[in-house]
């Protein structure tokens, strides 16, 4: 018979941050495994994630601090979720006290899905709002161009060959590590 298994996932935005909170905080919740990403958010290629998922079995639980440690944004969150859902995994973000494997903690997690889903779209729709209303008025919005398409590919040529951090691409090209992150993302 098997048996369920508490697994963590601990995530920190670059290699200088230090992920021994996030190891802490999931050890002392009866993690038995831990596995650790050292990237972006917003860089859809995370190893260790996909590790963990395929660690994973039907009964266990993913276990998260937070759940923006998971998920890119609310639809890829949903997906994850979706994902672990189908294969009978539940998942716990400990301090939203969200838990997939009850009833209410589905509930819940649902809910604060659906409303940051909805104040993303109400952002949108003021961005757009207010961009009609100052073309209306003649203005054009928007800002420098920092990085052209030559200089983005030459920036994912030298992150894929491994040998340069995203800070020293980002000082090559004269721009935030930031910049860097947003053209590496698929």
């Amino acid at each position: 018979m098997s048996t369920s298994t508490r697994v963590g996932y601990a995530r920190v935005s670059t290699r200088e941050q230090n992920p021994d909170a996030q190891h802490d905080a999931l050890t002392a919740d009866g993690c038995t495994k831990v596995f650790t990403d050292h990237a972006s958010g917003t860089l859809a290629h995370r190893p260790a994630l996909d590790e963990a998922l395929g660690y994973l079995r039907a009964g266990d639980t993913l276990v998260v601090t937070k759940l923006d440690r998971l998920g890119r944004s609310v639809k890829n969150l949903k997906d994850t979720a979706e994902q672990l859902d189908a294969a009978g995994v539940g998942l716990r973000a400990i301090s939203q006290g969200i838990n997939t494997t009850t009833p209410g903690g589905r509930l819940f997690f649902h809910m604060l899905a659906a409303i940051a889903e909805f104040e993303h779209d109400l952002v949108v729709e003021r961005t757009r709002e207010g961009l009609a209303a100052a073309r209306a008025r003649g203005r054009r919005g928007g800002g420098v161009v920092k990085m052209t398409a030559t200089k983005a590919a030459q920036a994912r040529l030298m992150y894929d060959a491994g040998g340069h951090t995203v800070a020293q691409i980002a000082a090559t090209f004269g721009v935030s590590r930031a910049t860097i992150y947003r053209h590496l993302a698929p």
